[in-house]
């Protein structure tokens, strides 16, 4: 198996390129991270550069934080604020050779909020496409982002079917998913069509996989078996704050 560490919540004690080169000493095979643009993008790129490490994702940008928001892109009339972030992402992206960008939906709802999101997708895909870029978009839980656009798997593929690009596809997180839906093994069966990237966390705290509700070491080797290829992001909150203390779990589970 093979491991990404999301550098929003690993390491975040250091610089992005410092906390790149940690989690190539520490045995992760990819990086990801959020939010990336306070950091210059040649300095990320020459540490992508020299530790071999891809990048697998960053995220658009949220909007106004201090007010709440969580991502623009299913708010209806905010498409021009929501084409600059994506483009903004598309070209921070195609800089350090970043393969993917999530793309936030925000807190929204009903067909027009569906539709807004549909045409900035759209909007993203062919700007990404241009640069070799796919394009992820995340159901997120209830408890984390009460009242977020994207909250289904059913929603999602009904979102990927209209449209109907072929770099558009599901970011599988089994903590949101664990708490949306339950029953991962059989949620990542069902979906294995349409995702483009896994992530984990424990659940109910977010933490390391090596507690909590689910077992990790199952759905691992589930995920193994449907011959799934890409690093898996460990997109969690290590105890006390402290990456390296949390790391445990990461030999064990490179060799399912």
């Amino acid at each position: 198996m093979l491991f990404s560490a999301n550098l929003g919540f690993l390491w975040t004690d250091r610089s992005l390129p410092e906390a790149i080169y940690a989690a190539k000493e520490a045995g992760f095979d990819a990086v990801e991270c959020h939010w990336p643009y306070e950091s210059d993008a040649n300095a990320v790129k020459q540490a992508l550069i020299a530790t071999g490490l891809p990048m697998l994702g960053l995220n658009t940008l949220r909007g106004d934080v201090k007010a709440g928001e969580n991502g623009l892109s299913a708010l209806p009339d905010r498409a021009d604020e929501a084409q600059a972030a994506i483009t903004q992402a598309v070209h921070y992206a195609a800089h350090i050779g970043c393969q993917n960008i999530h793309v936030m939906a925000g807190f929204a709802s009903g067909k027009t909020a569906e539709n807004t999101f549909i045409q900035n997708l759209i909007f993203a895909c062919d700007l990404a496409a241009k640069h070799n870029i796919g394009i992820l978009i995340e159901p997120l839980n209830h408890y984390d982002a009460a009242d977020y656009f994207l909250n289904d798997i059913a929603l999602a593929r009904s979102v990927i079917e209209q449209v109907d690009r072929d770099n558009l596809k599901l970011m599988f997180d089994c903590y949101h998913i664990q708490i949306l839906h339950g029953d991962v093994t059989r949620q990542l069966e069902k979906a294995f069509d349409i995702i483009g990237h896994i992530q984990f966390a424990s659940v109910p705290d977010r933490g390391a996989p090596d507690k909590g509700e689910l077992n990790y070491q199952h759905i691992f080797a589930n995920i193994n078996s449907l011959g799934y290829q890409g690093p898996l992001g460990a997109e969690y909150k290590p105890a006390g704050g402290d990456t390296n203390a949390s790391l445990g779990w990461l030999a064990d589970a490179k060799l399912i």
